[in-house]
């Protein structure tokens, strides 16, 4: 029998017992009988959750007595663990698996073979499904579609309170109104403190059964053809017209939107008697089930892909399109979202915008790099955070520690607003040093610009004091558009970022794009995708041989910067050809202004960046061409330990306070000694009080940091005696103490210093 046959005839049954006048009770007990008997089953039961617990509401082939008797809580046997994860489970030997919990009041010990689907009502397990056979064998897959359809029926049957009685009221996924306190992975550091939105709505299905299957059938042809042409229209777009891996990716995309295996199977869940959101949602429960039984990562991704297009289907076919950003936010949140990108994060209202979580996320990814720009907090990492929260929850994010809050009690919010105080006050009373110059104690001073990628970052230029923009991020332009960024474009955001500077040096370095901060409309000739992005085609390299889209932005630059101070800086510089490559087409492009007689910049200064070890056993070439390097001490520091920070289980592995980075750094200041050549630091160490102590006492004095980061630096500053912390230094690099970070706190404790 058909998967569509068998769920009709169940399906048919189930309409003939609701119709009936009988107790709830007894249509439970039609039920599981109705189903044992279409799947030739010696065991049916339905679970439902009662009191926070799982429940046997009803069985066939059970011990009858065991009804309203056996209990278990969520995640406890098999049951639980369908119930927990929202999982299908299918299994020839039940018994074999670790979560096999034996209850003997059920008189199941005679069964091999177990198969259970989750009951789910608004994203939440309320119940289980599940059958047993005496022989150990797996279940069909016509068997566990069946199995899936009747359970979505079941959820829209006990939401109408069609299968159970008021005395035995069950947990209908309503919204969990206790504190819950879930851990994830830092992104953005901060704290957070709004109402829960979602980016994306959740698609409510909120009939099961079809009342005119012909009528869904057109309705899913329809949504199908917007989705093709939605499709289609993305690969008539310009960034589309070149080769590379995202034309790869529009192509899986349009094999899968026109796969006829999918649709298909779409009809026939149609057939059986669902709607057309029911029948996508049946089919993509199916393909959620194969995912986790994958383990081949190309095709896993492949199975992602047609995730992704499935939950597109859904929300054309429901009519329940946009996000949260067009609606527009009315009062302080926290968003939460299976994951974001940058231009989809930049819609949202800065003043409303608090906090962001992610079901997924990592360190590198591009809305990161934006987020902490807006200095919004970001929590990634948190499985199914979506199903634990409720729209308008009150929401505490704490990503300094990588907690989230939900619905806190008044203890745990006078806790966190004790702290949100603190940093208040500390951040007050950093803003008092806006206009104060920097001196250590012995009178040096200490540079202390700051880092910025969007127009309106320049703000903080006069908020924090900074002494400039020692790091301008051109390609977080290039990051958030769907195309190449045209030469005027560029040019009038250089041009407003200089006259939003008034006066103060901005360092502007080229685009760092490519490799793990790949655009779609630029593809870098790679066949293959790199293994490694941040040590890939990316930056300098990528730039050099698109020598169009650095000419480009050479030209940019010029024209923005006439009559001024260009400072440029070239990231990812690994020899020094390379340099002089990229300073070749900036003068290149200054004489063909010249010879037009367009106005220039008033001067042109150059420098790299340095991030790349390589490069350090060259500087002394590379010196002379040079009016400043930034040792960009991220990149720096995975490519030292060959440790990608964007991997959880290195990301906190690698201290920037160990030896090899301190000896490394200190080794970069003594090579500048007598050189007229400016060294500074542009990267997160510099941003760290603890960090940027160890670095001034290695005769760093310039520093290109977060905008958050520049008051408490300067206030750090203020607190040093340069002379007693740099033979401090020194002592420890000659004979690193077990654990340099504890000695260089303890020295910070014991003058005075605060680190944290």
């Amino acid at each position: 029998m058909s998967a569509a046959a068998s769920a009709r005839q169940i399906l048919t049954q189930l309409h003939e017992v609701m119709a009936g006048r009988h107790h709830a009770q007894h249509k439970l007990d039609r039920v599981v009988d109705i189903i044992a008997d279409s799947l030739t089953s010696e065991v049916c039961s339905i679970y439902l959750l009662r009191d926070g617990e799982l429940e046997l509401y009803a069985t066939h082939g059970l011990n009858p007595d065991a009804v309203h008797v056996t209990r278990m809580g969520v995640g406890e046997g098999l049951t639980g663990t369908i119930a927990k994860n929202i999982e299908t489970l299918n299994l020839a030997e039940a018994k074999a698996h670790p979560d096999f919990l034996y209850r003997p009041e059920t008189g199941e010990d005679k069964f091999h073979s177990f198969a259970g689907v989750p009951i789910v009502y608004r994203e939440r397990a309320v119940g289980v499904l599940c059958v047993q056979h005496v022989e150990p064998r797996r279940y069909e897959d016509v068997e566990i579609e069946a199995l899936q359809t009747t359970a979505m029926v079941l959820s829209e049957l006990i939401a109408h309170k069609e299968l159970v009685d008021d005395e035995n009221t069950i947990d209908l996924g309503e919204a969990p109104t206790e504190c819950d306190v879930l851990e994830g992975l830092t992104l953005v550091k901060g704290l957070a403190a709004g109402q829960a939105v979602f980016h994306q709505p959740r698609v409510e299905i909120d009939q099961v059964m079809a009342e005119d299957v012909e009528a869904e059938r057109q309705r899913v042809y329809r949504a199908f053809d917007k989705m093709r042409d939605q499709i289609d229209a993305m690969g008539r777009e310009p960034e589309f017209g070149k080769g590379g891996e995202h034309v790869e990716v529009l192509e899986t995309y349009k094999m899968f939107a026109y796969d006829e295996g999918w649709s298909r199977r779409i009809n026939e869940a149609i057939d059986s008697g669902l709607t057309a959101e029911a029948a996508i949602e049946r089919v993509q429960q199916r393909t959620r089930m194969r995912m986790r039984e994958i383990d081949d990562p190309l095709l896993a991704d492949r199975m992602h892909d047609l995730e992704d297009l499935s939950n597109r289907l859904l929300r054309i076919v429901s009519g329940q399109l946009g996000t949260a950003a067009t609606q527009g936010l009315r009062r302080d949140s926290i968003l939460f979202a299976r994951n974001l990108g940058p231009a989809e994060l930049l819609e949202y209202d800065r003043r409303r915008l608090k906090g962001v979580v992610l079901e997924e996320g990592s360190l590198t990814a591009h809305v990161v790099i934006v987020a902490r720009a807006m200095g919004v907090p970001v929590l990634g990492r948190v499985p199914r955070v979506r199903s634990h929260v409720s729209e308008g929850d009150e929401v505490l994010v704490d990503a300094d520690l990588g907690t989230v809050t939900l619905r806190p009690s008044q203890q745990l919010r006078e806790a966190f607003d004790a702290r949100f105080a603190r940093s208040k006050e500390r951040a007050a009373a950093y803003a008092e040093l806006r206009d104060v110059e920097p001196f250590t104690r012995d009178g040096t001073r200490i540079i202390v610009m700051m880092n910025a990628g969007l127009r309106d970052d320049i703000s903080a230029l006069q908020l924090t004091g900074a002494d400039g923009i020692g790091l301008f991020r051109t390609e977080f332009q290039f990051l958030v558009s769907s195309t190449l960024p045209a030469r005027e474009r560029q040019m009038r955001l250089y041009r407003d970022v200089l006259d939003s500077a008034d006066g103060k040096p901005v360092i502007f370095r080229t685009v760092d794009i490519g490799g793990d901060k790949a655009v779609p409309y630029l593809a870098n000739d790679i066949a293959e995708k790199d293994e490694n992005p941040a040590m890939g085609w990316r930056a300098l390299r990528l730039s050099l041989e698109r020598e169009g889209l650095l000419k480009a932005q050479a030209r940019a630059l010029l024209e923005a910067a006439a009559g001024r101070q260009l400072s440029v800086m070239f990231p990812m510089v690994s020899e020094p050809w390379e340099f002089d490559a990229a300073k070749t087409i900036f003068e290149e492009q200054a004489d063909f202004m010249r010879d037009r007689r367009r106005v220039l910049p008033e001067t042109i200064e150059y420098g790299c960046m340095l991030e790349v070890p390589s490069l350090a056993e060259v500087l002394d070439v590379l010196l002379p061409k040079l009016s400043f390097i930034s040792v960009g001490t991220n990149d720096l520091t995975q490519f030292l330990f060959a440790a990608d920070r964007a991997n959880p289980k290195l990301a906190e592995r690698y201290d920037w306070l160990s030896p090899a980075i301190l000896r490394f750094m200190a080794r970069l200041a003594k090579q500048m000694v007598g050189s007229s050549v400016r060294i500074g630091v542009c990267g997160e160490m510099g941003g760290r009080r603890l960090e940027a102590l160890a670095l001034m006492g290695l005769g760093y004095t310039r520093f290109s940091i977060t905008p958050a980061a520049v008051g408490p630096i300067k206030e750090l500053v203020r607190k040093v005696s340069l002379p007693e912390l740099t033979q401090q230094m020194q002592h420890w690099l000659l004979r690193p103490p077990p654990d340099m970070r504890a000695a260089i706190a303890a020295w910070a404790q014991n003058n005075g210093i605060e680190i944290d």
